[in-house]
C-alpha cells in the first residue's frame, strides 16, 4: 500500500523517518514530560521543510519501488536519524555523569529525586544542571544544529545507499570519548578538591583517633563544594555550550 504512493509523497515519509527518528532521543525532544502529539508535528514541519529542500533526483529511485527497496530504504533512514539524536543524547548523559560524580565528591549525591526532563532517580544537584544545560543548548539554538547536520547528511547518506553501521558505531565512540574528555575538564576542579579534601581528613582521623573527623567533616565539605560549585557553574555552563557544536559538527 505504501509502495503504491507517488514518489514525492513516499520521499518526503522517508525524510519524516530520519527527522523522526532523530527527535526521539534528542535532549528535550524525547523528554516524556513534553506532548507525543508536539514531537509528531514538529517532525512533521521540519520533513516537508527539509523535503522541498532535496533536489529532484532522489525521487526517481521512488517510483513503484519494491516492498524489499522500501523497508531498506525506511530501516536506513531511521539508524541514520537515531545516530544523529544519539550524538546529542550522548553528549548531554556525560555532563548528568560527571555531575553524579561531582555530587558524591561534595556530599550531595545522597538524596535521589525525579528530574524535570524525564522520570530517572537522580540527585538534585545533577537534575539541576542538567536541566540548566539543555535550557543553554536551547538558547544556543542547538536544535538549528542539528536540523542542519540532517539536511545536510543527505549529501553523504543519500536515500538509496544503506548506511555503514560499522562507521556508525566508530562515530557514536569517537562522540562518547570527546563528550566524557570534555566532561572531566568541567569536574575536574571537584575532583582534585574531593582528592585534597579527603586525604587531609584522613590525615586527621589517624591523628585523633577518638574523634570522628569524618562525620564532623562532612558540612564542612558539603559547604566548601556548593561554594566551589556557585562560582563554576557559569563556566561549566558556558564551556558545555560551546563544546557541543564542536563535538556535533565533527561528524
Amino acid at each position: 500500500m505504501i509502495a503504491s504512493l507517488p514518489a514525492d509523497v513516499l520521499s518526503a515519509f522517508l525524510v519524516f523517518c530520519r527527522i523522526g527518528a532523530c527527535f526521539m532521543v534528542l535532549p528535550g525532544m524525547s523528554s516524556a514530560r513534553v506532548s507525543p502529539r508536539i514531537r509528531l508535528l514538529a517532525s512533521l514541519a521540519v520533513a516537508v521543510v527539509i523535503s522541498g529542500l532535496i533536489d529532484a533526483p532522489l525521487q526517481l529511485a521512488l517510483v513503484a519501488p519494491a516492498a524489499s527497496v522500501l523497508l531498506r530504504l525506511i530501516v536506513g533512514e531511521i539508524l541514520i536519524g537515531l545516530f544523529f539524536g544519539l550524538v546529542a543524547r550522548f553528549y548531554l548523559l556525560a555532563l548528568e555523569f560527571i555531575i553524579t560524580g561531582v555530587g558524591m565528591s561534595i556530599g550531595y549525591g545522597g538524596m535521589l529525586g525525579a528530574m524535570v526532563d524525564g522520570f530517572e532517580m537522580q540527585s538534585a544537584l545533577t537534575a539541576f544542571m542538567s536541566l540548566s544545560a539543555l535550557l543553554v543548548l536551547f538558547t544556543l539554538d542547538f536544535h538549528h544544529v542539528v536540523i542542519i547536520a540532517l539536511l545536510g547528511s543527505y549529501d553523504v547518506m543519500p536515500f538509496d545507499t544503506l548506511p555503514d553501521i560499522r562507521l556508525l558505531l566508530v562515530d557514536l565512540t569517537d562522540v562518547l570519548r570527546e563528550s566524557f574528555l570534555i566532561a572531566l575538564r568541567l569536574g575536574s576542579p571537584f575532583i582534585g578538591f574531593a582528592i585534597i579534601v579527603n586525604l587531609g581528613v584522613g590525615l586527621l582521623n589517624k591523628l585523633s583517633v577518638q574523634i570522628p573527623i569524618y562525620f564532623i567533616s562532612l558540612p564542612f565539605v558539603l559547604c566548601i563544594g556548593l561554594v566551589i560549585m556557585y562560582f563554576a557553574v557559569p563556566y561549566m555552563l558556558s564551556l558545555f555550550g560551546q563544546g557541543f557544536t564542536e563535538v556535533f559538527t565533527a561528524r
